[in-house]
């Protein structure tokens, strides 16, 4: 039994100091601080998301009522709601988008165990959220005429669905404005839906060795090259070559592409996909596009679980920081998942985490025994005490 560090601090042991006062200092985000530090911050930060917290009020309260188990955790104090909201709005969030990265470092050096497609090829998909706020309360993030949003783009790896890019925008920002400036290892593999349908875009990908799948529009022009054979007892209605036939389409695209027709049991449906891989076979380019829906689960998954929909704070540089904290916090539960042999949903063990931040447990034995009574602890017997003179 863990008798000098709560679940909560073991998870904070999971960030080095040393690289986490590197990215302080390259920051210079305690430039003119007095007595509340950085780690400070982040702490209250991440109980928010680790421990639901709803407002300043609910942080700091929390912490506070728990500041005696709360030493252990790095924190001078439990800090004041003013406090907080001040360092929210004037500490720069880019000091939680270098944190993100470190741990994505880290995480990516677990074994995720088997892959679920065969090929070597990193696959990716990309795709962006809008995340919807108060007009009247966030009047800096214009999106509609009462309503105001910010987007979240966002790369999802395969490899343990985990987020390895991220940029907040606009809301009114479109997705391929980012996607444009993205770059890709050769050889990688992009799912994509509709929306970052961009000819000229693709074929700087297909110039660059990158392959995209992504469904085609509705009103796309094509002339068929080839009809390729169709495997048996499968769901694929067609393979065909095909060349874009618009004028300025075919001017940003002038190579062949590879057009797709795919039953959709589920939704009763055809589905029309568009891909510049010609060597994969068809059902393996269909399960590609399929894998993309993991990132439309990621997205419910931080919005249901974390929080990201409701802000305890108002400025830009506020809402930036809770939304990295999010995305740490992603990565925290990520890390543990596949750290345990429990079959944990990301839902549950937020869930547990909330109920056991300040537990007194080793982590990693509580997340392959999760409802186990902890190990009894031998009590050391009474001295006798001599009244005898």
């Amino acid at each position: 039994m863990n008798r000098f560090n709560s679940i909560f601090g073991q998870i904070l042991h999971l960030f080095s100091k040393r690289e986490f006062f590197e990215a302080v200092y390259a920051t210079q985000a305690e430039r003119g601080a007095k007595g509340f530090s950085c780690w400070d911050q982040f702490v209250a930060m991440l109980f928010c998301q680790l421990g639901q917290a709803h407002s300043l009020r609910e942080i700091c309260g929390g912490l506070a009522s728990c500041f005696g188990k709360a030493k252990h955790l790095g924190l001078q104090k439990a800090p004041k709601r003013s406090t907080l909201s001040y360092a929210n709005e004037h500490r720069p969030w880019q000091l939680y988008e270098k944190v993100f990265y470190h741990l994505l470092g880290k995480c990516r050096q677990l074994d995720f165990g088997k892959r679920r497609f065969r090929f070597k090829s990193k696959l990716f998909s990309l795709d962006a959220t809008v995340i919807e706020l108060c007009a009247s309360l966030f009047d800096w993030a214009k999106f509609r005429q009462t309503k105001g949003a910010v987007k979240l783009h966002l790369l999802l790896d395969h490899d343990g669905y985990l987020p390895v890019f991220a940029h907040i925008t606009d809301g009114k920002i479109h997705e391929v404005k980012v996607a444009q400036t993205m770059l890709f290892p050769s050889g990688s593999i992009v799912a994509i839906d509709k929306g970052y349908i961009d000819y000229e875009l693709f074929w700087t990908w297909t110039q660059s060795g990158i392959y995209f799948v992504t469904r085609q529009k509705d009103n796309a022009r094509y002339r068929i090259l080839e009809e390729k054979l169709l495997p048996r007892n499968r769901n694929i209605l067609r393979d065909q070559m095909i060349e874009l036939e618009g004028f300025y389409s075919h001017q940003k695209y002038p190579g062949a592409l590879r057009r797709l027709e795919v039953w959709d049991e589920e939704n009763e449906k055809v589905i029309v996909l568009l891909t510049n891989h010609m060597t994969f076979g068809p059902t393996t380019i269909a399960a590609i596009y399929k894998d993309r829906w993991q990132i439309e689960i990621f997205f419910k998954t931080i919005k249901q679980n974390l929080r990201i929909k409701t802000f305890v704070g108002t400025s830009p540089n506020a809402l930036l920081i809770q939304i990295w904290t999010a995305l740490i916090a992603v990565l925290i539960l990520k890390y543990l998942k596949f750290r345990s042999s429990f079959l944990w949903s990301l839902s549950n063990l937020v869930a547990m985490l909330r109920y056991n931040l300040f537990t007194y447990r080793n982590l990693w034995t509580w997340i392959d025994q999760p409802f186990e009574p902890p190990p009894a602890v031998l009590m050391q017997e009474q001295l006798s005490l001599n009244w005898t003179a």
